[in-house]
């Protein structure tokens, strides 16, 4: 098949008339010579040697040409399959410079690759670069994006890679070792790894912006695999923790603490992998982007009709409902506190300036058509797992309460990209264990001197069958019929 380049090519007429009068030229010199020196002795001897040095200077003339010729590439080239060599798509600089190649960003779903992401660290020097990319040529793996992080010494060189579903972790990292890469980490990528660098923090920022609980996921989601504490600067018995950080942060190697805006410490680490300037000063843009907003939770309400006919609505919660949290404590028997808290029931009163600080996690509130809060869902951010907790009015229990809001908060925590959320409670709260089982997700059990922990998994193919669709979760899940308004 002819190339594009070549079905293009004008036909250049002047030059062929040119190359034809040099042609009779050259045979009217020929001609002359031929009866200048024909007519003596050594004439013919002389005509055949001038004939083979002709022929030799023209062989070595066409040799040349096509050795290094500029011409476009043959049928062939043009044919070469992608994924045969490191070309690289967008690049991105610690500066911000971005340049996209001629590989562009690729998809994920091509037949027979895997995508990975590496890191991986250099000598700064010219060249070292170009070293990796061979090394990554001969392994037929594409380069679809790349960032480099200078250090002190060295730079950090940042890939996501298109590579033969063949290649094996290990032998991408042996090459790159030879070709000069230090301290390389390498783990399995997926297509929303694709989205360029820019563009996710944009996302990133902007959840931010709608919601302060989505600070410490936005910066999981920036940073990777890492671990987030929230280190409160008051514990919940009211003594001062301690726990502070300049307003600049802090960068130790794979730790950052950075000042939390609510007061206390964010804690982020990150064991495998060193944190660089460049994923500091993003994750210190992120909680100075909060600091200037302040406190915020989105408004939205769902009325919701019991089976007697009673309304009641479910929203988010925050600290601005304490008082009426609190009320609702004093309403609850001994035994409901006793149930949710698994401590001594008078200082039930002091986690609930925690729980209610979106900087923790997120809070279902229940209400009544009067106004009155009569069931509270927690969704807690606890490091890198996620717990889920109940408290529902003892009057206004066994009527579904406690399974919906269940169910809402394990719909929170998908959204969020958990893998897992897990309850505390007691092996006699039948009540929270019926609405873990409501949520038809594998569980895990594990007791413990009376305590019974209650992991549901939501990210297995398993619980992937079994959860429900997004029209499905919008609906409640009570044992009896709900009507929504």
């Amino acid at each position: 098949m002819t190339s594009a380049k070549s079905a293009r090519r004008p036909h250049h007429w002047r030059r062929d008339l040119i190359e034809l009068a040099a042609l009779f030229t050259a045979v009217a010199v020929a001609d002359a010579i031929a009866n200048l020196i024909g007519h003596q002795p050594d004439g013919p001897y002389l005509l055949m040697a001038s004939a083979v040095a002709l022929v030799a200077t023209a062989t070595f003339h066409t040799w040349w040409a096509r050795r290094h010729s500029h011409a476009p590439p043959s049928d062939e080239a043009d044919a070469v399959p992608a994924g045969t060599g490191a070309t690289v798509g967008t690049a991105t600089t610690a500066g911000g410079a971005e340049g996209t190649g001629e590989g562009g960003v690729a998809g994920a779903g091509e037949a027979g690759t895997t995508l990975w992401r590496m890191r991986t660290t250099v000598l700064d020097a010219p060249g070292s670069l170009a070293a990796l990319c061979t090394a990554l040529a001969g392994l037929r793996v594409d380069i679809l994006t790349l960032q480099t992080h200078p250090l002190a010494e060295g730079t950090v060189d940042e890939f996501l890679l298109r590579a033969p579903a063949t290649l094996q972790a290990q032998e991408l990292s042996r090459k790159i070792a030879a070709a000069g890469g230090a301290s390389t980490w390498i783990e399995r990528a997926d297509a929303h790894d694709l989205v360029d660098t820019p563009t996710r923090v944009l996302s990133l920022a902007t959840r931010t912006a709608l919601d302060a609980a989505e600070l410490p996921l936005a910066l999981r989601q920036l940073l990777g695999r890492c671990t987030i504490h929230s280190l409160p600067a008051v514990s919940v018995t009211g003594r001062a923790t301690g726990q502070s950080a300049p307003v600049e942060g802090v960068l130790e190697e794979t730790v950052m603490r950075l000042r939390d805006p609510s007061g206390g410490v964010i804690s982020v680490e990150r064991p495998y992998l060193p944190f660089t300037p460049t994923e500091f000063a993003r994750a210190r843009a992120l909680v100075e982007l909060d600091a200037r907003l302040g406190p915020r939770v989105p408004r939205s309400e769902d009325v919701l009709t019991l089976p007697e006919g009673n309304e009641i609505t479910v929203r988010r919660a925050d600290r601005g409902d304490l008082a009426a949290a609190r009320a609702m404590h004093d309403r609850c028997s001994q035994d409901t506190l006793g149930l949710r808290y698994h401590g001594p029931v008078a200082d039930a009163d002091r986690y609930l300036d925690h729980l209610l600080s979106p900087r923790f996690g997120r809070t279902l509130a229940v209400q009544t058509a009067s106004g009155r809060l009569v069931a509270l869902g927690h969704l807690l951010w606890d490091g890198d797992e996620t717990e889920v907790a109940l408290l529902v009015e003892d009057d206004w229990q066994r009527r579904g309460i406690g399974s919906e809001l269940l169910r809402r908060l394990v719909a929170l925590a998908e959204e969020a990209g958990c893998d897992s959320v897990y309850a505390v409670t007691q092996s006699r709260n039948t009540g929270m264990v019926a609405a873990m089982r409501a949520l038809e997700l594998p569980l895990d059990y594990q007791i413990e001197e009376g305590t019974l922990v209650i992991t549901a998994r939501l990210s297995s193919e398993e619980a992937a069958t079994a959860r429900p669709t997004s029209e499905e979760a919008a609906r409640p899940s009570a044992p009896t019929e709900w009507a929504r308004r």
